[in-house]
C-alpha cells in the first residue's frame, strides 16, 4: 500500500491532482491526420499505473504512435454483465500563446487545474485511475467485472480508438452490457435548494461535408458569369444563416420537465430564449440540442488573384438530432441547391438511451450522497463520443464523469477553448462520487 510522507496511507483523492497533472503534461494534440505525437506516450503512462496496483493491461496501437490501453477488473460476481468506463487521451491542439498558463504545464493557480484535457477529457482519465488504484490498493473488488479503456483518437471520430478495438479487438468488451464516459455527471446550479447534474443520455449524430461547386476557369479580367466561388458563397452564406426548427427529442422533454420543475415553471421548447439566458456556462450545450445544426468551417478556392478557378470546395460540420437524420439531409440539398456536391469526410449515428435503470439510480445515489442537494437529469450532447462505437457492441452509454462546479465557471467554454481548466476540488468531490458509484453499479 502506498504511503504518503506522513505515512498515512494515500488515497484516490490524494493523487487524483498529480495524475491529472501528468497527463496534460503529456502532449497529445490531435490533428486530424495520421499523426498522435503523445498518444504511446499517454498509454505506456496509463499501463504503468495500473500494472503497479496487480492489473495486466493491455497496448493496442492501432498505426504508428495511436495506441490505447484496456484492462479489466474481475467484479465480485462475474455472472454479472460488465461495466465499461472508457476516457481518451488525445486533446485538440492549443496555441500557447493564446493562454493565460502554458496548455502542457499542468499548472494549479486560482483552486483550478489549468492545461488542454483538463476537462475534456483527462480528468475523468484521472479520476478513473485515482478510483482504481484506491480500490485495487486496499482490496475492494467491484460488484461486477470492469473494463477499462484509455483510447486514442476520439477528437478526430475515433478511427485509431474506439472504432478499431470494437472492430478488431471486441472480445476485450465480452460480456460488457454499460457503460459512463464523459461529458455528463457536471452540476449547474439552480438555486440554493437544487443543483442539477446532467447526465448525457444522447448525442447528435454527425455529417463532416465536403461542398465542392465545378465552373468554368477564365482570366480575372473577363466578365466571368459561371464562377464557381460566387456560387460556392451563395450557398454557404445560405446554410450558414439558416434557422433549422426545434424538434423536441425524448431527452429534451424530459431535461425541460426536469429544469422546469427545479426553476418552479412551465418551459416551452419554441420560446427558450429567456430560459436559456438563465442556464450560464450550459446555456450553449442545451441550445444545440434544441436543432439540427450546419456550420460552414473551411473555405478554399483559386491558385493566383488574376485566374478564376474552376472548382471551389467548402467543409461542414454538421450534426442532426437523434430520429432526424433524413430530415436533416433533405434541408441541407433544398438549401443547398442543385450546383452544390455534397459529399461525407466522416459520418456517425445519433444515440438516444433512455433515463432509468439500475446504474441511472446509483449515479443518483452517489452524487446525493457527496451533495445533499443533487438531482441527476438527462440530457443531449450536442456532438459525438466514443460511445458511438461502443453502441455497436450492445453496449448502452452515458456521459458521466462528475464534477462539481462553482456557478460561475463557464464549463461550456472550457471544451476546445482557451483556458481549460477544472477546479481541484471538482476533481477530488468526482473520486468520491466515482468510488461510490461503482460500489452501487
Amino acid at each position: 500500500m502506498s504511503e504518503s510522507q506522513s505515512g498515512r496511507a494515500v488515497t484516490g483523492e490524494d493523487e487524483v491532482v498529480d495524475l491529472c497533472r501528468d497527463l496534460i503534461r503529456i502532449d497529445t494534440s490531435n490533428y486530424g491526420d495520421h499523426s498522435g505525437p503523445g498518444e504511446r506516450a499517454a498509454a505506456e503512462y496509463v499501463a504503468e499505473k495500473l500494472a503497479e496496483v496487480g492489473l495486466e493491461p493491455q497496448i493496442f496501437e492501432s498505426h504508428k504512435g495511436r495506441a490505447s490501453t484496456v484492462a479489466r477488473i474481475e467484479g465480485e460476481d462475474r455472472s454479472r454483465p460488465g461495466l465499461l468506463i472508457h476516457g481518451h487521451t488525445d486533446v485538440v491542439p492549443a496555441n500557447a500563446d493564446d493562454w493565460t498558463h502554458h496548455p502542457f504545464s499542468g499548472e494549479i493557480a486560482d483552486g483550478c487545474l489549468w492545461g488542454r484535457g483538463a476537462v475534456d477529457m483527462k480528468d475523468m482519465d484521472a479520476m478513473t485511475l485515482a478510483v482504481v488504484r484506491d480500490r485495487l490498493r486496499t482490496g475492494r473488488k467491484p460488484p461486477r467485472d470492469i473494463v477499462l479503456a484509455f483510447l486514442a483518437d476520439e477528437e478526430a471520430g475515433g478511427t485509431y480508438g474506439a472504432r478499431y478495438l470494437v472492430d478488431h479487438h471486441p472480445h476485450l468488451f465480452e460480456g460488457v452490457t454499460e457503460a459512463i464516459s464523459e461529458v455528463g455527471g457536471f452540476s449547474f446550479t439552480v438555486n440554493e435548494q437544487v443543483r442539477l447534474y446532467l447526465i448525457e443520455t444522447a448525442q447528435k449524430g454527425m455529417h463532416w461535408m465536403k461542398l465542392t461547386v465545378d465552373g468554368n476557369a477564365g482570366h480575372g479580367s473577363m466578365i466571368h458569369k459561371d464562377n464557381a466561388i460566387t456560387e460556392l458563397s451563395e450557398a454557404v452564406g445560405r446554410l450558414g444563416r439558416y434557422e433549422f426548427p426545434v424538434r423536441v427529442t425524448k431527452t429534451l422533454r424530459s431535461f425541460l420537465d426536469q429544469l422546469g420543475d427545479a426553476l418552479g415553471t412551465e418551459l416551452d421548447p419554441e420560446n427558450m430564449d429567456e430560459t436559456l439566458a438563465r442556464l450560464g456556462g450550459i446555456a450553449k450545450l442545451i441550445g444545440a440540442s434544441l436543432k439540427n445544426t450546419a456550420n460552414p468551417t473551411q473555405l478554399g478556392a483559386g491558385y493566383k488573384v488574376n485566374v478564376i478557378p474552376g472548382q471551389a470546395t467548402a467543409h461542414v460540420d454538421g450534426r442532426f438530432l437523434p430520429g432526424h437524420e433524413e430530415e436533416f439531409l433533405a434541408d441541407l440539398d433544398r438549401i443547398l441547391g442543385p450546383r452544390v456536391k455534397r459529399e461525407d469526410v466522416h459520418a456517425d449515428k445519433a444515440l438516444e438511451t433512455t433515463f432509468d435503470g439500475a446504474l441511472v439510480e446509483a449515479m443518483q445515489s452517489a452524487l446525493q450522497a457527496e451533495d445533499p442537494i443533487a438531482r441527476a437529469v438527462p440530457y443531449m450532447l450536442s456532438a459525438g463520443t466514443d460511445a458511438k462505437s461502443f453502441d455497436d457492441l450492445g453496449i448502452r452509454g452515458f456521459g458521466f464523469a462528475p464534477l462539481k462546479l462553482p456557478p460561475e465557471l463557464d464549463f461550456a467554454g472550457m471544451f476546445h477553448g482557451v483556458d481549460e481548466r477544472v477546479p481541484v476540488d471538482g476533481l477530488k468531490f468526482g473520486v468520491r462520487v466515482l468510488d461510490r458509484f461503482i460500489d452501487q453499479s
